[in-house]
């Protein structure tokens, strides 16, 4: 019978995971491996982590071995992304598995490299997949991986070339790659942008429709153009180098070309639009930073290319959202903000109304666009003060934050700009929309349907007058009242100060009273005049020592500020202001007390409008849900406040006798504690100095009787020793005298005997001299005479000997001829002996021509010796001595030349040559004659 077999064991999920890894290791057919990735695909959703260990390295490694198939390349790189983004519901799903991944590819270098060699590939898979598993691994380990894509060969050129591709999922992908890669590292936003990226940006954005058609990729090639850009010097000026400017503007431009009665849009595609012209508006304003080193080229470049027109029309048109308008109008403050020539140039521009409608059909005087314009500054002011629409808190604060910048550090413009308020207050005419109006006006009892007009006026006004002098006092110079036919003259501060009381004791909105507050405490700091203006009415003083004593309110804002505003009126007050100091502080003490004020100034320091002002939302957003928004005070109040904040703090302890000094307009007012103390330490100096210089006085008057007395006594002493001298120094003269004569006489005696006696010596030498001289004359003419003879037969001696010598070559010339005829060898032993002869006679013509040379120097030198000689006259004894030498010498010389015609007579025979006596003797003649010339 047959059995049947037991069917096999069921494999575990781990071993089967195993076997595909061991299979893709070891396996050497590319179906094979494939086979192995498709499995281990299967399970790396549900098992990433059990995948991850078993197969990642072998995954990795497939990718370089098997990278030309495109199918298995294909399967690896979903493989290695399904264990990045595993199932959510997976029993290993894990955040650590991601680092884990990302921590394999990014330890090797290699890699990287290979994901990015990819990209050169025209596989749709093999390029998107690449890129989204870049995308992973960069969002785990994103340090490393920017620098392993920094430092890899064309990394960053690869990935800026993929946003060439014409498929939108690849392009999208390296555009959203390229945007998480670039945020922080300058160096890697540099290289980025060095690759032609900017144009590739704004190919994108037109192909994909521009800002008003464009969807999302728009908005995210904006955010990739503000990584590249933001706090980036380098790139902000490769930007305008290149040209983009223009096409910012042309952007701008193309939103703005379309009419605003164009046909309805799906809500999803406006509400992008919004986004990509907000996007748009936040990149502008990148270029823009406040003390930026670029920022003030940046503003010349925008304003040459007509962006801020195009912005500031964008921030007024009636179709634009809130947002984008606040945006805008911010925008255009960063524009302007600290550029004098586009603050001139920025007031000319024209904008719509914001009041004024468009005008109906039938309307016979038609406006351009269909709505009046007006200067931008009367639209700001108009938005600013005479919108009371909450939802338009945002565009009406942007709009502040404009008139702020068209004369921020501009002397010039804050003053023409309140010089106008003040004209425009003073003949009543645009009240909605005047600062001064809207601030000194009777304070509205209705007034908290919109505070903001008065906190916009209250900053506009604060920023007009803060530390400056004479807008200050421009700004004082409103009243109200004629003093000449007796009416009460109340001036701005007082009108003010009465609008804050009245608004305290109504209980006003917050918001009213902390802008009066702000623009008090600003006016008056380190302004003597304005504090003396202020004191011209004495309630105000009760009045705020009441505010702040009251617990209405928060019981934090409003006294606190109050507190603030008494220690700065006390601060700078003096003993001449219509309430001295000395009243003021007895008040303070008194009804207020030390405590209270600190109590209400810290926890005005510690509120949180105040301290976390810098973090805190100025906007819209920061309301309550049915309430206005949390926005209390302007960013230079919070700057001056903090700035001074412990100088506030003390100032109620300041003595009242001691004034504050300030300088005003290059003047000092008021008296410095510093200096009186200081005076008072000079006098007391003084005073000791007084004192030690008295006491010295007198020592020295004592000191001066005593050396009188003593100078008496050494005058009377001199006296009788200088008589004593006198009588010595007589006595002496005249000895002296006597001296002198014998002197005289004995030394005229012996002048004369000297003079005796050397004309006689003078006469004898002269006579010596001339003997001599003739002598010796003659003796040298003998020499030359005879030096020339020997030079001669020296000479003729030489020729002789030559012409023998050559006579005696010839010869052997012709011996050697006939010596040729003979034998080789005999011909070789010739030739050496005829060598050598030769030799020996070119040597001996050498040292004959030697001779020659020495002779002639011999001659030199004994011209050299008679021109010595003559220079030797004088010397008598001498030149009989060197004579005599030279005749010794001549002697030696003869000797030494019969040796050497011995000695030439010897060598002679030797050669063979025959001597005959005559020869000998007539060598020896000549011998004699050399000697002698030597």
């Amino acid at each position: 019978m047959f059995t049947i077999a037991s069917t096999p064991a069921k494999q575990s999920v781990s071993e089967t995971i195993s076997t595909l890894a061991s299979r893709l290791s070891s396996s050497t057919l590319l179906e094979d491996r494939r086979a192995a990735i498709l499995g281990l695909r299967s399970f790396a959703k549900e098992y990433p982590a059990s995948v991850a260990s078993d197969a990642l390295r072998g995954l990795i490694s497939s990718l370089g071995k098997d990278g030309e198939d495109v199918d298995t390349v294909k399967v690896v790189l979903e493989t290695l992304l399904m264990l990045f983004n595993p199932n959510e519901n997976s029993p290993e799903a894990s955040e650590e598995i991601a680092l884990w991944l990302a921590d394999e590819f990014t330890q090797r270098q290699d890699n990287i490299t290979l994901l990015l060699d990819f990209l050169e590939t025209n596989d749709f898979y093999s390029r998107l997949y690449s890129l989204q598993l870049l995308s992973a691994i960069l969002a785990s380990r994103t340090e490393r991986t920017e620098e392993c894509i920094f430092t890899a060969p064309l990394g960053i050129s690869r990935l800026v070339a993929v946003l060439d591709d014409r498929r939108e999922a690849v392009r999208n992908e390296a555009l959203s790659l390229l945007t998480y890669l670039t945020p922080s590292s300058s160096e890697l936003q540099k290289v980025v942008a060095y690759e032609n990226v900017f144009d590739r940006i704004f190919n994108i954005i037109k192909l994909e429709g521009s800002l008003s058609h464009g969807d999302r990729i728009v908005e995210d090639c904006l955010i990739l153009l503000a990584n590249l850009l933001r706090l980036n010097v380098s790139n902000q000026s490769f930007f305008r180098e290149t040209g983009c400017v223009p096409r910012l503007a042309r952007l701008l431009g193309d939103t703005l070309g379309e009419k605003e009665e164009e046909e309805e849009v799906a809500e999803w595609a406006q509400i992008q639009k919004n986004r990509n012209t907000f996007a748009l508006l936040a990149v502008l304003r990148l270029f823009l930073i406040t003390g930026g080193l670029s920022t003030q080229t940046n503003q010349a470049s925008f304003g040459q290319h007509g962006i801020l027109a195009l912005v500031l029309q964008i921030g007024f048109r009636r179709a634009t959202e809130i947002q984008i308008k606040a945006e805008a109008l911010i925008t255009c403050a960063d524009i302007i903000r600290g550029n004098p020539r586009l603050q001139e140039s920025f007031a000319q521009l024209q904008v719509t109304s914001v009041l004024d409608e468009p005008p109906v059909e039938g309307n016979e005087v038609p406006q351009q666009n269909g709505i009046p314009k007006v200067y931008v500054i009367d639209g700001l002011l108009d938005l600013t003060l005479s919108i009371a629409s909450q939802s338009a808190f945002d565009s009406r604060l942007a709009a502040c934050e404009c008139i702020k910048a068209y004369f921020f550090n501009h002397p010039a413009i804050r003053k023409h700009f309140l010089r106008r308020a003040i004209d425009g207050h003073s003949t009543g005419a645009d009240e909605t929309a005047n600062v001064l109006t809207t601030l000194l006006q009777p304070l509205d009892i209705h007034v908290s349907g919109d505070p903001y007009r008065y906190w916009f006026a209250a900053v506009i006004l604060f920023h007009l007058i803060f530390e400056d002098g004479d807008a200050k006092s421009l700004a004082m110079s409103v009243a109200e009242g004629d003093a000449s036919t007796g009416e009460e003259v109340v001036t701005c501060i007082q009108t003010i100060t009465e609008n804050l009381i009245i608004g305290i004791q109504k209980n006003v909105d917050e918001r009213v009273l902390v802008a009066y507050l702000m623009l008090l405490c600003g006016w008056l700091f380190e302004d003597p005049d304005g504090v003396n203006d202020f004191l011209g009415e004495g309630s105000n003083i009760q009045s705020l020592v009441q505010a702040v004593l009251q617990n209405g309110f928060d019981g934090i804002l409003v006294p606190g500020l109050a507190a603030i505003l008494l220690g700065i009126v006390y601060e700078f007050s003096t003993k001449d202001s219509p309430v001295p100091r000395a009243t003021i502080h007895p008040i303070l003490a008194s009804r207020m007390g030390r405590d209270q004020y600190i109590d209400r100034v810290m926890k005005l320091r510690s509120h949180h409008a105040l301290r976390d002002f810098e973090v805190l939302p100025q906007k819209l957003s920061s309301a309550p849900p049915g309430g206005l928004p949390e926005v209390f005070f302007d960013k230079t109040f919070v700057e001056f406040l903090k700035d001074n904040f412990s100088r506030l703090l003390r100032a109620v302890d300041r003595d009242p006798g001691m004034e504050v000094p300030v300088i005003a307009n290059g003047i000092q007012k008021g008296i410095s504690r510093e200096m009186v103390d200081s005076l008072r330490a000079q006098l007391e100096e003084k005073t000791k100095a007084l004192q030690n210089s008295e006491e010295e006085l007198l020592a020295v008057g004592r000191q001066l009787g005593q050396e009188q007395a003593d100078h008496r006594r050494a005058k009377e002493t001199s006296v009788v020793e200088l008589a004593r001298i006198k009588q010595v120094n007589e006595a002496l003269q005249r000895h002296h005298e006597e001296d002198m004569s014998k002197l005289q006489e004995g030394q005229s005696r012996a002048v004369q005997d000297l003079q005796k006696q050397l004309e006689s010596a003078q006469k004898s030498h002269e006579g010596n001299m001339a003997r001599t001289t003739e002598d010796h004359q003659r003796r040298l003419e003998h020499v030359q005479k005879t030096s020339e003879a020997d030079a001669e037969r020296t000479r003729k001696r030489m020729e002789a000997e030559i012409n023998d010598l050559q006579k005696n070559l010839s010869k052997l010339e012709s011996d050697l001829e006939k010596a040729n005829k003979n034998h080789l060898q005999d011909l070789q032993t010739a030739h050496d002996e005829y060598t050598a002869n030769k030799t020996e006679q070119a040597a001996r013509l050498q040292r004959a021509e030697e001779k020659a040379k020495e002779a002639e120097d011999r001659s030199e030198k004994n011209n050299t010796r008679a021109t010595k000689a003559e220079s030797a006259l004088s010397e008598k004894e001498t030149e009989k001595q060197a004579v005599q030498s030279e005749l010794d010498d001549l002697l030696l010389v003869f000797s030494d030349l019969e040796d050497k015609v011995t000695k030439y007579k010897n060598r002679l025979k030797a050669l063979g040559e025959n001597v005959s006596d005559r020869e000998d003797d007539d060598t020896e003649d000549e011998d004699q004659e050399g000697s002698c010339v030597d």
